[in-house]
């Protein structure tokens, strides 16, 4: 975000951006003296919350929350839905995005054109010396089941903050000896068993989780970001995965440490 709202939570600044918004769209409904159906003005509402999360910088996945609150409100409010309904998808929402207000990563699921460019950046199978990778907030665990599935001889482990996610990556790949997934934070994970450390996050972590990973993992062992780049660090390689997202795929070799101070 921009300026002194950087220091300012995002769920504060988009609530508040809520409020402008219905301020301002009765404050000219009030001044035309004109008369929308309400849908029409709270749909409006939720066009002007998002323009102004736009404008003051908020990130893209709050765009769609913007957009959809005030009508998801309305609706709420009109139709006669039972309360559990809206409380289960409240639940299931906290499930899946409980830490992402507090961490700003929100929930990128990657696609198996990004599964089969990692795939090739590993180095060989080596029976005496099994590769272990490790996936950053590994989402619902899909690159950790691909990648157990074609190489079996090595070892595939994920973590996740947020709850439902975890337990369905772990559900996921259950079945494989060779993939592990637990629920927890990856900054209270040790990188230096690893061999490579794949990271699909957001802008927002990149540089502490750089600094991280330049402090633990050892010299020569390779750091994958998703999409994302560490600021003031150019990487080895950049991969084009080819795909419809155009995802890119930016890859350390990893020297002594040369974190970002």
């Amino acid at each position: 975000m921009k300026g002194r709202l950087a220091a300012v939570p995002p769920i504060f600044v988009a609530l508040f951006l809520q409020l402008a918004a219905a301020l301002l769209v009765v404050g000219i409904v009030r001044g035309t003296g004109a008369a929308p159906h309400i849908g029409i003005a709270v749909a409006a509402c939720g066009v002007v919350a998002m323009t102004l999360g736009y404008a003051v910088g908020l990130e893209r996945w709050w765009l769609p929350i913007q957009l959809l609150f005030a009508p998801a409100l309305w609706l709420m409010l009109t139709f006669d839905v039972h309360p559990f309904v809206y409380g289960g998808i409240f639940a299931a929402l906290v499930l899946v995005y409980w830490s992402t207000f507090r961490t700003r990563v929100p929930l990128y699921l990657s696609n198996e054109a990004t599964w089969r460019a990692i795939e090739s950046l590993l180095p060989a199978p080596d029976s005496a010396r099994p590769l272990s990778f490790i996936d950053v907030g590994c989402g619902l665990g899909g690159l950790l089941a691909y990648l157990g599935t074609r190489r079996p001889q090595d070892r595939f482990i994920g973590v996740e903050l947020a709850p439902l996610p975890a337990l369905i990556g772990a559900l996921r790949t259950a079945h494989r000896a060779n993939c592990s997934i637990r629920w927890g934070s990856f900054w209270k994970t040790d990188l230096a068993e690893h061999d490579v450390v794949f990271a699909f996050l957001s802008p927002v972590p990149m540089p502490d989780l750089w600094n991280k990973a330049c402090t633990e993992m050892r010299p020569g062992t390779l750091f994958i970001s998703s999409s994302f780049g560490v600021p003031g660090q150019t990487p080895d390689r950049v991969i084009e995965v080819g795909d419809a997202r155009q995802t890119r795929l930016l890859v350390w070799k990893m020297p002594a440490f040369s974190g970002i101070s």
